[in-house]
């Protein structure tokens, strides 16, 4: 199969040979990156029937755009920002402020945290407290939370992607955090 045979190329030829219409190209770069666009889709939209959703969407749209692709930023970057994008039309859409759980930012769990039942299981309560508070904030400031405090977009990064002054982005994002310290007082 030719996917097996395109693997082990570097990132920059599965782009060119994408743009030049090479879908088993494009394909593997959807292999490569759809856990990371599936996990912030599911951030941003809350839940994984929607996520999905929005991960098609995503990719359909970078598979189109892939000829505008310039390759200034990484191309996981310019993945993210689709995946903004379509999980903002998907919001629009369906004008839900419901949320399911945020999942764990590292895939891989601190070793001194593991070594410890007590702390691991204490940790592993919190993020289920923290996931769900952040499922509660409305869609605009989840967002800018997700891509500030998980991803580690800057205030401008963000406000370009959601079309918003960086002066509404820090507003978005302190209100975000004094309501995140509102609901999880008692926890802290």
């Amino acid at each position: 199969m030719i996917r097996e045979r395109v693997e082990p190329l570097d990132e920059h030829l599965l782009i060119e040979k994408a743009r030049g219409g090479d879908r088993d190209a494009f394909g593997v770069l959807v292999d490569r990156h759809q856990h990371e666009v599936f996990t912030l889709a599911t951030r941003l939209v809350g839940d994984t029937t929607n996520a999905a959703d929005v991960t098609q969407e995503a990719f359909v749209r970078a598979f189109r755009g892939i000829g505008a692709f310039r390759g200034q930023a990484a191309f996981s970057t310019w993945l993210h920002r689709i995946t903004v994008n379509a999980a903002w039309t998907h919001l629009a859409r369906s004008k839900r402020r419901s949320a399911g759980r945020l999942e764990e930012a590292s895939e891989s769990p601190d070793p001194a945290i593991t070594a410890d039942p007590e702390r691991a299981a204490e940790n592993v309560y919190l993020r289920g407290r923290l996931a769900a508070a952040v499922a509660t904030l409305p869609a605009n400031q989840r967002a800018v939370v997700v891509l500030k405090d998980i991803y580690g977009w800057t205030h401008a990064e963000i406000a370009h992607e959601l079309d918003i002054s960086v002066a509404a982005t820090k507003v978005r994002l302190h209100r975000a955090h004094q309501r995140l310290r509102t609901i999880l007082k008692g926890d802290l």
